[in-house]
């Protein structure tokens, strides 16, 4: 990943990497992060932004500063991927479904949606990490792509 790198060499010299469970982010988080970006999540992760769990959407939000992004990209195969959609009961991510029941949860949480769309495969190479380009030659994966706003609160 580029912001991993040296700053001389194209890094970014404020970039923090945290690992930690996102329900029990450490509280010296809170309010210091201008983005933070959900690449192709997996688990429970993956469930709590599909269905837009409040526990963890406010536990990202309170590390957001206002205004500050979350960009959420979540990549799904119906059929190659059904076992892991029954397991974590997800929604459809359909486009209707999406603004219908999921932007609401993450109103309640504290973001504003700027953008929500479906990627197509030519914008992929745009996504910077091994999973993209290991997802990238299968067409029957649906790719949503979420990008909100902390609001003021």
């Amino acid at each position: 990943m580029k912001a991993t790198r040296k700053p001389a060499k194209g890094g970014l010299p404020n970039a923090m990497f945290i690992q930690a469970a996102v329900e029990d982010l450490p509280a010296e988080l809170n309010g210091i992060a201008d983005r933070i970006h959900i690449n192709f999540p997996w688990g429970s992760l993956l469930r709590a932004v599909a269905t837009g769990d409040q526990d963890i959407l406010r536990s990202l939000r309170r590390v957001v500063v206002p205004h500050g992004l979350l960009e959420i990209i979540i990549g799904l195969d119906p059929e190659r991927d059904k076992t892991e959609i029954e397991r974590l009961r997800l929604p459809d991510l359909t486009s209707a479904d999406v603004h219908s029941k999921l932007i609401s949860q993450f109103e309640i949480a504290g973001f504003d949606l700027i953008e929500s769309r479906n990627l197509d495969r030519s914008e992929w190479s745009r996504i910077e990490t091994s999973w993209a380009k290991k997802l990238s030659p299968n067409d029957s994966r649906a790719v949503l792509f979420l990008r909100l706003r902390a609001s003021w609160r």
